[in-house]
């Protein structure tokens, strides 16, 4: 009797100290599948806000821009389709009703609602029979409500984030008081299991360490840390998503970055653009002053250059060409300023053999070759000349040179030019030193900041501007 009693004692023991044993496991369990879980849904919600935000300022306003340009009927845009898309992706989304992030969901929404009323009336309009001008402006309109709903779905990624960070400390809150229980259960079991038990909360508390350190360093910008193999397999899925977390993070962020780059090239064609008119008017006129003296010859002779000027420039849409398009695009362009400027212009071009076929962004020497012409040589007395060189250099590079026996530059205009074309001021803000920015600032942004203009001038002697590129250009001809 006796012993069964004991037996049973112990057995009673057992099942306890099992059934106490099983709390910190069963917690342990509970805690990093909820928060795995929560994980999962952060890191859905931030990519589906990321998708929703590219299509409601990309996808959806280059849509409505076909639409209003003309390229598409109302009827044949899928303008709806994606904004359906839109309200699906905002309702599908996961969030705790008392979060920062619902209230944003709940913002999107009614501006989903906004953009779609804004859609709805640029149909209507345009069945009335409405202007460009109106269309334009109701464009905007929905150009700014998409924006908005961008900014938008850029705080709700934020707040996911600093959901992130919220359920980290829980975490590691949450096995701070599981090593605590398990200190406790080990003051009520037998020596063994003091020593098994102990080995295991060893194991716990250097994971818990480990994927504190890795979050420290998330939270402190370094993106790239990835996390150890952790010693207790529960926690490998939590480990695994905060990597997923990080990595997904350095993906925005970079993301972004090739955004405003590609934003920044977007606003040089702009300016590049601007040059045409100009140049397209006094060519006009000198077409109709030779035409009307009984210059044919000569008439055709600068009708040929300009179509030859303009079909460089188009080319295809695309920004890259061969340096012999470039330098026969120059050669028109100066060929057209020979016959307007005859009694004070000369020129020479000179290219070493076997660079004809090398690739370069288009349109970088005519920009110098007018800015040598309007700023140097027509601002002296007599004639000038403009000469263009294209060199092979060391280091596989090409240099290209334009110098002119100009007026020059002063010694305190070169030092402002020069702070203006490598500074931050935009390009209204830059007088006689336009074509000089664009060109340096594109050279930069194709080439990287390695490849910039170098100017050298002496007042009263003339100036001369090179750039030196590489043969090959990782990025192509597009």
């Amino acid at each position: 009797m006796s012993k069964k009693n004991i037996r049973k004692s112990l057995e009673k023991s057992y099942l306890l100290i099992t059934f106490v044993m099983l709390i910190p496991i069963t917690y342990s369990i509970l805690v990093a599948r909820l928060h795995t879980k929560w994980y999962d849904t952060i890191i859905s919600n931030v990519s589906e806000a990321t998708e929703l935000g590219t299509i409601a300022k990309q996808e959806l306003v280059d849509e409505i821009w076909s639409i209003v340009s003309g390229q598409k009927n109302f009827n044949e845009g899928c303008q709806y389709v994606l904004l359906r898309k839109i309200r699906t992706g905002i309702s599908n989304m996961d969030v705790s009703p008392e979060s920062k992030s619902r209230g944003l969901l709940d913002v999107a929404s009614r501006t989903e609602n906004t953009l779609r009323y804004y859609v709805d009336a640029l149909e209507i309009q345009m069945q009335n029979g409405s202007t460009v001008a109106e269309n334009e402006a109701a464009m905007e309109d929905i150009r700014s409500v998409a924006s908005l709903l961008y900014d938008i779905m850029q705080d709700f990624i934020v707040a996911e984030v600093e959901n992130a960070s919220v359920s980290n400390t829980r975490i590691r809150h949450s096995f701070v008081f599981l090593t605590m229980i398990q200190i406790a259960i080990c003051l009520l079991i037998l020596v063994t299991a003091m020593l098994t038990l102990h080995n295991v909360t060893h194991r716990i508390a250097s994971s818990i360490s480990d994927m504190s350190k890795l979050s420290n360093r998330i939270a402190g910008g370094d993106l790239a840390a990835r996390s150890l193999p952790p010693k207790v397999e529960e926690l490998e899925p939590l480990a695994a998503n905060l990597d997923i977390m990080a990595e997904k993070l350095q993906n925005l962020i970079d993301e972004n970055i090739r955004e405003q780059r590609d934003l920044q090239k977007a606003e040089m064609k702009a300016l590049q653009a601007q040059i045409t008119p100009h140049f397209l008017y006094n060519t006009f006129d000198t077409i109709i002053w030779l035409s009307e003296a009984g210059e044919i010859e000569e008439v055709v002779r600068v009708t040929k250059a300009f179509s030859q000027f303009f079909r460089i420039s188009l080319s295809r849409g695309h920004e890259w060409i061969t340096v012999a398009e470039e330098i026969e695009h120059v050669e028109s362009y100066l060929t057209i300023q020979k016959i307007r400027y005859a009694n004070i212009l000369d020129y020479t071009v000179e290219t070493d053999s076997g660079i004809e076929g090398v690739p370069i962004l288009k349109l970088l020497l005519q920009p110098l070759v007018e800015n040598a012409i309007y700023h140097g040589i027509k601002n002296k007395r007599g004639r000038g000349t403009v000469s263009i060189t294209a060199r092979c250099v060391e280091d596989n590079g090409i240099r290209f040179t334009v110098k002119d026996n100009g007026i020059g530059f002063e010694s305190d205009r070169l030092a402002k030019v020069l702070s203006e074309i490598n500074g931050e001021a935009g390009a209204e803000k830059l007088s006689a030193a336009y074509g000089l920015y664009n060109v340096n600032k594109r050279l930069s942004l194709y080439y990287g900041d390695q490849v910039r203009l170098k100017i050298q001038s002496v007042h009263g002697e003339g100036t001369e501007v090179s750039f030196t590129i590489p043969r090959k250009v990782e990025s192509g001809i597009d």
